[in-house]
């Protein structure tokens, strides 16, 4: 690739940058006011570069530009390819897809509060992400006790009468389904939902007393009472918060704490002068950033789908384009967002409690690491002295059966290595070669085919097996084995009922002490094959359960079924579908996309559907054709 000559025909406008390797992979993504000043900086004159960029440079192939309008839309664009790519010289925040966020639903007449793991551009309102799901499960705990929310999925408003769920009936739901309340009230709840989640409780006081005075004006008596009991809960969540400024202000504090390549950082959030909530990240970055330049790269990822920006930020240092950052913020406000760092008083003591918090939790991390490279957990060598075992059970790996009346059968195995699940390892099994309900025959087929598998790969054997099970899966676990040849491999079953332990040659289980290590870890080895199991099984009776719907009807076979399903996304979707999208589908002729059509609506919905329109269709049943059709077919 001729680096030099893209460099000659590069322009000198703001946008954002892609350095890419010889199989076109980013290894790095930036931004400049100037793509061609800044492009020319890395190719040449590599003398005056930090380390870890000219080593950067050194194996760039090639290049991608891509021009904005303006240097804050370049900063935007960099943000999301970085989290999108995570190129190797870019700081890269750990895990950060997999923290939950709660998000206000956008595009509803009645918006609902749900938990997802991703922002989306979808107009909704994103609050989080949550480092520690138990405080996200209180947040929402709260919000479900002090705001009477609809958590049900079903569009609104509903045709037809709808049947009420549980929440309406214990006060935990206004009934919008019956609909017992208008969207202007309802939408004075999510205001006051989002107002709760900013952490902003006094004005959220203000808000629920003018609406319980305003519903009390209009006699709306119940109403009132409910707002009501909302102000005396939020009451007692702000007198619960720690005051640290007698100023209602919004601002977060920012700090962070470095060693080698990993990085933790915390986040403290004060909202209305009270301390509202804290939360943490954990980093790890490429030799060689200095501290500039990773503060303004957290900045970028904490607010780039944040809709809680606060008025103030305070940092323990300047950033990199601070001034960028600030106006990039304050047009994602709508108001002014300043970026402090303060050098004394109360200020600067904030800014210090952050950076403890910080480095408390960086500790906690590496001892964490530590404590792992040291070997087995008590739990491990605790199991080996209860089963008398001559080798250490560092490799757990245990097997559970799901089905119901021998329907969708599924096999698991899940992995340990010294009491920690390697989840990259676990497997998944759809039973092959039995129909009837027969736990122990499926048993027998998963242990035979992961095991001769094994011995295929030349790989090595467990240290331990672990079945789901009592006498009858641990005697069908044994015999695959014995029949596979392998001989000397410790086997041991756990029942449910009792958390009996059942051991080959031994008629009568024994019971582990309650409260000890050994007990937890199996306990918790079999619970995670439950689940692994258990989660496969939902899984295929829902594909099921959607493709012998669609089997249901007269001239859809497996082909036009997939075709169907990967159109519209799912059986809803078909379900929805007019007779008009159906057509138009690829491979669909008018005879099948009737009949599906006629098999989600009923006679009257089809009447009232296509009599509205002035339509000459007229239902006759499935597959049956129309006298009075614009294309005519033979009856």
């Amino acid at each position: 690739m001729d680096i030099k000559g893209k460099l000659k025909n590069l322009p000198q406008s703001p946008g954002v940058y892609i350095m890419k390797d010889e199989r076109g992979k980013p290894l790095y993504i930036g931004k400049a006011k100037s793509l061609s000043h800044r492009l020319r900086y890395y190719f040449l004159n590599t003398s005056r570069l930090p380390p870890r960029i000219r080593a950067m440079a050194s194996k760039v192939e090639d290049f991608e530009a891509i021009i904005t309008d303006s240097e804050i839309e370049a900063l935007i664009l960099e943000s999301n390819l970085i989290k999108e790519n995570k190129p190797r010289y870019n700081v890269n925040l750990k895990d950060d897809k997999r923290y939950p966020l709660i998000k206000i639903t956008a595009g509803e007449t009645f918006p609902r509060v749900i938990v997802v793991r991703r922002a989306k551009r979808d107009g909704a309102k994103y609050f989080g992400p949550y480092t520690s799901v138990k405080s996200m499960r209180w947040t929402l705990r709260m919000l479900r006790r002090i705001f009477p929310l609809r958590s049900c999925s079903q569009p609104l408003p509903a045709k037809g009468k709808v049947k009420p769920c549980l929440n309406f009936y214990i006060k935990r739901c206004l009934g919008v389904c019956q609909g017992n309340v208008s969207q202007e009230d309802y939408r004075k709840i999510i205001d006051g939902v989002l107002l709760f989640l900013s952490g902003r409780n006094r004005v959220l006081e203000e808000h629920l007393k003018g609406a319980m005075e305003e519903a009390a004006r209009r006699q709306n008596f119940e109403l009132a009472a409910k707002f009501r009991d909302q102000l005396r809960a939020v009451e007692k969540v702000t007198q619960s918060q720690k005051i640290v400024t007698q100023k209602e202000v919004d601002r977060d504090i920012i700090s962070c704490a470095r060693q080698g390549r990993d990085a933790a950082s915390v986040i403290l959030k004060i909202r209305g002068g009270a301390m509202v909530g804290r939360e943490h990240f954990y980093f790890i970055t490429p030799s060689g950033v200095e501290d500039g330049e990773f503060l303004a790269s957290l900045l970028k990822r904490t607010y780039l789908n944040s809709a809680d920006i606060p008025r103030e930020i305070f940092l323990p240092q300047e950033v990199e384009e601070q001034e960028l950052i600030a106006d990039w913020l304050a047009r994602r406000r709508g108001a002014k967002v300043s970026l402090l760092v303060p050098q004394r008083g109360e200020k600067a003591k904030l800014v210090g409690m952050a950076e403890e918090n910080a480095q408390l939790l960086l500790q906690e991390l590496l001892l964490e690491r530590a404590r792992a490279k040291e070997g087995p957990s008590p739990g491990v060598l605790a199991l080996q002295g209860h089963l008398h075992l001559k080798k250490t059970p560092r490799r757990i790996e245990a097997f559970d059966i799901s089905n119901i009346r021998g329907s969708d059968c599924v096999g698991s195995m899940v992995s340990f290595l010294d009491g920690r699940p390697r989840k990259g390892s676990y497997r998944r099994f759809k039973i092959k070669t039995v129909s009837a309900q027969d736990d122990y025959a499926m048993m027998r087929e998963v242990i035979n085919r992961r095991y001769q598998r094994v011995l295929q790969e030349k790989a090595d054997l467990p240290d331990l097996v672990l079945v789901d099970g009592g006498k009858g899966q641990l005697s069908a676990a044994r015999k695959a084995l014995r029949d596979l040849g392998v001989k000397d491999q410790p086997v041991i079953g756990l029942a449910k009922r009792l958390d009996e332990v059942f051991l080959p040659g031994r008629s009568q289980s024994i019971m582990f002490p309650k409260g000890s290590p050994a007990l937890r870890l199996i306990q918790r080895v079999r619970d995670e094959a439950h689940r692994f199991a258990i989660s496969y099984h939902r899984l295929l009776r829902k594909k099921r359960t959607i493709r012998s719907e669609l089997e249901e009807i007269e001239g859809i076979g497996k082909r036009r079924e997939e075709t169907l399903l990967r159109a519209f996304g799912s059986l809803e979707g078909v379900r929805k579908a007019g007779l008009a999208e159906l057509e138009r589908i690829e491979g669909m002729n008018r005879r099948a996309a009737r009949n599906v059509f006629n098999y989600f609506h009923p006679p009257e919905e089809r009447a009232t559907v296509h009599g509205e329109q002035g339509s000459v269709f007229r239902d006759r049943g499935p597959g049956v054709g129309d006298q009075g059709s614009e294309v005519g077919e033979s009856r």
